[in-house]
């Protein structure tokens, strides 16, 4: 929840007229219910996400590592029956929502659970959407594939730094298609802690990553006074 503050906080001078959360609203802070009641308020268009199945008990936790297990566990233990009925409201994946952009949780072909860290993953997926690019979560970590002209083959575009600006016309013009992962708010692995997102301008046509300050001390003490894993706690501070 402070790091979703801080980012709201952060684009308040932004002109922002929609708001697209692309799941995993809860399932390792301290305030599930805070966070879902904000994120029902301010967002245009919410996906659902792996934590948030399990959350929900939609979901085998047995695969998650032992850490995560616990916090979604606690996590199902606080959920409100207001919070549930969001989350259950919710879909992995979304056409509809923008001509040029395809909505998934983890990846076109797999909406809730799929990692698209590499390259020949990424390749898989483009035939799985059809617009000029689509946007996924779920690994925590900012990173941009490409795909020129039908190639058989997805390029990273490296993991872009904050204020990294995409000029996504110049993309279209040239044959390219993208996936697109804004990174995390609440829980980045890319060894930068700051809370992660991005800006779409469409007048512009420009796909800008941004970061946000926030306090991590406090979302530590939250989650220390819940009894959240120890390690959990730690990673915050380190962004993996």
């Amino acid at each position: 929840m402070v790091a979703l503050e801080s980012v709201l906080k952060a684009t308040e001078s932004a002109k922002i007229d929609r708001v697209w959360c692309l799941g995993d609203t809860v399932g390792y802070g301290p305030n599930p219910n805070e966070c879902v009641a904000k994120v029902a308020e301010i967002a245009d268009v919410c996906l659902v996400g792996n934590h948030d199945w399990a959350a929900l008990d939609k979901l085998d936790i047995s695969d998650f590592n032992p850490e995560a297990r616990l916090a979604i566990e606690w996590t199902q233990s606080q959920l409100t029956d207001a919070s549930r009925d969001f989350l259950n409201s919710l879909e992995g994946r979304l056409d509809n929502v923008h001509p040029d952009f395809t909505l998934a949780h983890a990846s076109p072909r797999h909406p809730i659970w799929e990692y698209l860290l590499y390259p020949t993953t990424a390749m898989e997926n483009f035939e799985f959407f059809e617009t000029r690019f689509c946007l996924v979560g779920h690994t925590h970590k900012p990173i941009i594939f490409q795909q020129f002209n039908d190639q058989p083959e997805a390029l990273p575009l490296a993991f872009p730094q904050p204020a990294t600006e995409v000029p996504l016309p110049i993309a279209h013009a040239d044959g390219v298609r993208l996936i697109l992962n804004p990174g995390s708010v609440g829980q980045p692995r890319d060894n930068n802690p700051r809370a992660a997102y991005a800006i779409y301008d469409d007048e512009a046509g420009t796909f800008t990553f941004h970061r946000a300050l926030y306090l991590i001390g406090e979302t530590q003490r939250r989650m220390a006074d819940a009894g959240l894993p120890d390690r959990l706690i730690e990673r915050l501070a380190y962004g993996w």
